[in-house]
């Protein structure tokens, strides 16, 4: 093992890197997704808890919930070869992609209604407006 592999961080430092709360951390490791370690009340976190943050991080930005990110750790502490890893993501990845193109879908229904109701509520207003200014 290299000195880079040894090396540690705490709570706060981590929390300052990833732009993130320490409380947000503390939240991750209550779902089991970090494992530091302990002396005392000071959490110590390995290089590996920071690569998992960083996933946890990328896997939210991209949709996934937390348990979604805690199944592929799961995957892949019992699959080193990865193989069943990235077979799961790419199910993962299909299934995100179906539901964001089905939100696209939905939001396009949504704007055109949304231009009609705006257009019937000018054309009331201009008959209103008609009606109360007589010529």
């Amino acid at each position: 093992m290299t000195e880079k592999d040894d090396k540690t961080y705490s709570i706060s430092e981590l929390a300052k890197e990833f732009d993130i709360t320490t409380r947000s951390i503390r939240f991750y490791e209550d779902q089991g997704l970090l494992t530091p370690l302990r002396q005392g009340q000071t959490r110590i976190y390995s290089r590996r808890d920071r690569v998992r943050l960083k996933l946890i991080l990328r896997g939210k930005r991209l949709g996934f919930s937390l348990s979604e990110t805690g199944q592929l750790f799961e995957l892949y502490d019992a699959d080193k070869s990865s193989v069943t890893q990235l077979n799961t993501m790419l199910k993962l990845i299909e299934h995100k992609k179906a539901e964001l193109h089905q939100q696209m879908d939905d939001i396009k229904v949504v704007l055109m209604e949304l231009v009609t109701v705006e257009k019937r509520c000018r054309e009331t207003l201009d008959q209103a407006k008609q009606v109360k200014e007589p010529n």
